[in-house]
């Protein structure tokens, strides 16, 4: 099989989305599948690039800027066409959201293959930021119109299925296939993690740093807990207004902002945390691939319960990991003092480790993935 990906970026671009489409190609692709990705470049990088990495093709389309999260790309639906000529897929797999997989709309050679839509988040209507909102008046008919083109709608759970009000109209047509990773990967030296900056109980958080993750909720719970320390992996435009509160809270010293690091050091991170934190404060938080990061280290986790959100279909509260209520300072900072328990720290992060291996394993996952392609290659006519 044939199966060209409309993405946003791929890897080195980190982020969840990112890295599990790369999972997937790179699944296939040992299949026996032949698998090309056409996304985007940085943002600013305004050439076109192509190479192979670990058997996938990756194009790149360059990126004038991302204004509202969105990479602007005059040449992406030239290089859909390209891709489309040169490549000849035998389907297309869209990950929305992204406006540049509109282009399929306007391009006949798109649309005589089969669609897969893989709905990784809603474009929330009623964000309070008021670019969104007015960006998804104009994104919601091109939206709407790809569903309707689609062969299968694919969402990573129930609950954000059920809660989505852009795919209600497209429920006979979707399904759920949960997000999942693979085994961590040998390492012949071991990476050393980056420094926790206090004794205590060693808490790590991992994601971009914007308002909808809820490090700020995470930083008030910090301060209400003393012999706690937290390093905080990621970059983003929240970072100056986290470095601020740290400071008026005093965290300075209990507070490490990492930044990225590279796989082999993340993956030392996991190791040597105590335990996971994911604070996020509304259903932008979509699944949250970090907590299965953190459960296959065996590292217990503390979410927040979005309802319509997925993380509450990863963790069970109370048996791999405990559930706070979105935006709860005390409630997080009674969970985070529940963490100093050894017993319940192993307890959790035993039950983690086993629920990832039987829920959201790459194995577990992905012949999922392998009979909605075929079903639908099989029902386009020739």
């Amino acid at each position: 099989m044939r199966v060209l990906h409309l993405g946003k970026y791929y890897a080195p671009e980190r982020g969840g989305i990112e890295r599990y489409t790369q999972a997937l190609a790179e699944w296939c692709v040992a299949q026996g599948d032949a698998v090309s990705v056409l996304v985007h470049q940085r943002p600013g990088l305004w050439r076109g690039a192509r190479e192979a990495m670990n058997g996938v093709e990756v194009r790149r389309a360059g990126c004038l800027a991302a204004p509202v999260y969105t990479p602007l790309s005059p040449a992406f639906p030239l290089q859909l066409s390209r891709a489309l000529r040169e490549f000849r897929p035998d389907l297309l797999h869209l990950h929305f959201p992204n406006p540049s997989c509109f282009a399929a709309l306007a391009s006949p050679a798109a649309r005589r293959l089969p669609w897969i839509v893989h709905w990784h988040a809603d474009v929330p209507p009623d964000s309070p930021d008021w670019r969104l909102r007015t960006f998804y008046r104009a994104y919601r008919p091109f939206e709407q119109a790809t569903l309707a083109r689609a062969r299968a709608i694919v969402a990573t759970s129930q609950p954000y299925l059920d809660a989505s009000a852009a795919l209600s109209p497209w429920k006979d047509k979707a399904r759920v296939i949960p997000l999942g990773i693979g085994d961590l990967p040998a390492i012949s030296t071991p990476a050393q993690p980056p420094a926790w900056p206090a004794a205590g109980l060693r808490l790590l958080a991992v994601g971009r740093l914007s308002r909808y993750k809820g490090f700020g909720v995470l930083l008030e719970a910090l301060a209400q807990v003393a012999d706690a320390s937290l390093l905080l992996v990621g970059h983003g435009e929240c970072e100056r207004e986290l470095r601020a509160l740290a400071s008026a809270r005093g965290l300075d010293a209990r507070l490490h902002l990492a930044g990225d690091l590279d796989d082999d050091s993340l993956a030392a991170a996991y190791a040597a945390a105590d335990a996971f934190v994911l604070p996020s404060l509304d259903r932008g938080e979509a699944f949250g691939l970090v907590l299965l990061e953190a459960m296959r280290s065996g590292l217990p986790v503390i979410a927040s319960a979005i309802p319509g959100s997925g993380v509450g279909s990863v963790v069970v509260d109370g048996e791999t990991g405990l559930l706070v209520t979105p935006g709860d300072v005390a409630g997080l900072a009674a969970a985070i003092e529940r963490m100093r328990n050894p017993d319940l720290r192993r307890r959790l992060g035993q039950a983690g480790e086993r629920r990832w291996r039987k829920d959201f394993a790459l194995k577990a996952t992905m012949p999922a993935w392998r009979r909605i392609y075929t079903e639908a290659v099989r029902a386009t006519p020739a």
